[in-house]
């Protein structure tokens, strides 16, 4: 499992990207290379297991990509909800007048 722990190592610097350089102990960095450690390593599983199921025929990359298409307009229409006068657009977020509502209070 080396490979997996060479991969984990990129947290730190992803984290000191997001937030700048800061010292093991910060919170608020701990939590950012906490949460870019477990993206790293869900995004590496998923990969390895969905190569699996393709390669043993329980599903085709066609039916993979048909359906991560669908569940991607799915959620991002339960984002939407969430953030009332945001929108996801093939360009970009798009914000409307009720976006600055959604974010009052948001830090700067």
């Amino acid at each position: 499992m080396n490979a997996v722990q060479r991969l984990a190592h990129w947290k730190t610097l992803l984290a000191g990207w997001q937030l700048g350089t800061r010292a093991v102990g910060d919170p608020e960095c701990d939590a950012v290379r906490d949460h870019r450690e477990a993206t790293l390593m869900l995004r590496a599983e998923m990969t390895a297991l969905t190569a699996l199921l393709i390669d043993k025929g329980v599903f085709t990359a066609d039916e993979l990509a048909e359906r991560l298409e669908a569940e991607a307009e799915y959620y991002s229409g339960k984002l939407a909800e969430r953030f009332p006068g945001v929108e996801a657009t093939d360009a970009g977020l798009e914000l409307d007048l009720r976006a600055m509502e959604t974010m009052r209070g948001w830090r700067p």
